[in-house]
């Protein structure tokens, strides 16, 4: 847990000082979360947090006591889901941190089979597996290898069984590892092949199921958190016709504070309940490549915001600079700052891409005889490309410094430094084995080679699964909920503007400005939940992606209400 939410937590938790019950499922999920935040706190602050924010929205009856009923039922309301969501936060992200991670298990096991035909010992596998990857997965697989150290487990089994009620599959590929060490080489890489299928088709079993169960959810989503909130914008006038009063503070609290709570809380369920994802790799701003644009991006979206208001203050009514100010700027701001993290994440894809090529060319040429060293730099001068690149840094660091493959590649300043990818990494640690055991080791760099291709297939089998249903989501956050919203708009403004159907003698000029926040909320939540679905709540991804959502659903929404009225 960040450092600021834990002292968030210990100072609410001071507003409850009373005795506590706390459930075995947060300790487990704070313990997961390598929190310093105990449970009683947890349950201590959800109960603070909750008294705070009822008695603040009971102050207000003081002021409005015509209106108390009313506001004592919010008041409640408030409280009550202010306190089930700091008591249930923890185990949310303890289990999006746990199905993020399992978008590794393939590539890990893919690991520990080819260590497995190299040197079938489980033991040997389990550790090269953990100590070739980062990330909750392998470090669980390291914890476990280290306590069945001296007992002479190769801690697979433990492993398997831990991450067993999230994926079976696991479970069993780590199985079959195991009876693999204990099974004659005419039948252990039948064992070994059957591993890694096991839990290749397990991942794609579990999305295509996931896939389809999240559709009804998803279409719902779509028409009663877009569709027919959009829709009823232009309807607003005849409520006026019939008698009832239209007022921008009930616009406010439906458009700008149930809509998106409602859409908020929709999303977060539809991502705890992802079986498997496939998060970038691991790039913080230490990374060479990335320059920190943070600075950069507030104050390129500072100016985007000053522009866009002098702009639309000459074309739209008085909300629309706000709007667009907001919109706009914002959506650039995310886009410069989050930038450099996302171009190193496609250097990555670009180096993966080609990875399976390289081995199949090196494994090649070490089945027939050449040295390891020697096959690398000859495929670096063949294959174009970042990975060729990369191959060839290695082999003249290797040339130069007359160092190994390992060093070359993975030691203190190696090449790879810069490509914090576990699939990479781990392949060329498979490198630096085959280079002790010769040629021998061929056939298991082609099988290396042929279980990448396998990797990348169901990675796109995935995306291709959930492709359909993130569409319909990012086209409807970024285009067609704005198109719609900014037509009812100006709709609504010029039946409500009619001398024949006047909206009851209301005006609604104003309707422009909590609908564009309810656009903006739109492009930001179904964004974010887009790309959480695939590639898990990624910052960097999700704030790049949000950016450029929030830029094109305001220039949509705009530009909708500009040709509208001028329709009109």
């Amino acid at each position: 847990m960040n450092p600021k939410l834990s002292r968030v937590a210990a100072g609410c938790a001071r507003l409850y000082p009373w005795p506590v019950e706390v459930s075995e499922e947060l300790r487990d999920a704070l313990a997961f979360l390598d929190t310093d935040c105990d449970g009683a706190t947890v349950v201590r602050a959800g109960y603070g947090a909750g008294l705070t924010t009822g008695g603040g929205i009971g102050v207000a009856a003081v002021f409005s006591p015509e209106l108390w009923p009313v506001i004592v039922l919010v008041g409640c309301t408030f409280a009550l889901a202010v306190v089930h969501l700091i008591h249930t936060a923890p185990k949310v992200a303890a289990t999006a941190k746990r199905t993020s991670a399992l978008g590794a298990a393939p590539d890990l096991v893919a690991r520990a089979v080819l260590r497995m035909r190299l040197t079938p010992t489980p033991e040997r596998a389990a550790a090269f597996a953990a100590e070739t990857s980062n990330g909750v997965l392998s470090d669980e697989l390291e914890a476990h290898v280290r306590r069945g150290h001296h007992t002479g487990d190769a801690g697979l089994t433990a492993f398997g069984d831990a991450w067993s009620d999230l994926f079976p599959s696991l479970r069993r590929a780590c199985s079959l590892i195991v009876v693999a060490g204990r099974t004659p080489e005419t039948d252990r890489h039948q064992l070994l092949d059957r591993a890694l299928t096991v839990v290749l088709d397990g991942t794609r079993e579990t999305l295509q199921t996931f896939a389809a169960s999240i559709r009804g959810p998803v279409t719902a989503l779509y028409a009663f958190g877009v569709l027919l909130p959009t829709a009823l914008v232009a309807l607003l006038p005849a409520a006026g016709v019939a008698g009832v009063v239209v007022t921008p503070a009930v616009v406010v609290g439906v458009y700008n504070v149930a809509l998106p709570v409602a859409l908020t809380v929709t999303a977060v369920w539809l991502l705890t309940r992802r079986p498997v994802a496939f998060p970038p790799p691991a790039v913080t701003r230490a990374h060479p490549d990335v320059a920190d644009r943070r600075l950069h991006g507030a104050l390129v979206g500072t100016g985007v915001a000053l522009g866009a208001w002098l702009v639309c203050a000459r074309l739209f009514p008085v909300w629309g600079p706000p709007v667009a100010a907001v919109g706009l700027g914002t959506g650039t701001g995310l886009i410069v700052a989050t930038r450099p993290v996302v171009a190193v994440y496609e250097q990555i894809r670009a180096v993966e891409d080609g990875l399976s090529d390289a081995l199949e060319l090196i494994g090649r040429r070490v089945a027939n005889g050449r040295a390891v060293e020697t096959a690398i730099d000859q495929v670096a001068t063949e294959l174009d490309g970042p990975t060729g690149e990369i191959l060839a840094d290695g082999a003249q660091q290797q040339r130069q410094l007359h160092i190994g493959v390992h060093e070359a590649f993975l030691g203190r300043h190696g090449v790879l430094d810069s490509v914090p990818s576990p699939r990479v990494r781990g392949s060329l640690a498979l490198l630096s084995v085959a280079a002790d055991e010769g040629a021998p080791a061929g056939s298991a760099l082609l099988s290396l080679a042929e279980h990448i291709d396998d990797l990348q297939q169901i990675e796109q089998e995935a995306r291709h699964t959930l492709n359909s249903v993130c569409r319909t989501l990012t086209n409807t956050a970024t285009v067609f909920g704005p198109l719609v919203a900014g037509a009812t708009v100006a709709l609504a403004g010029a039946i409500g503007g009619s001398t024949e159907f006047g909206g009851g003698g209301q005006t609604f000029g104003w309707l422009g400005g909590p609908v564009g926040l309810y656009v903006l909320a739109l492009a930001t939540v179904l964004t974010a939940l887009s790309v959480g679905l695939v590639r898990g709540v990624d910052r960097a991804l999700v704030g790049y992606r949000v950016g450029r959502g929030l830029s094109t659903a305001t220039v949509v929404y705009l530009c909708s209400f500009l040709v509208v009225r001028g329709m009109l």
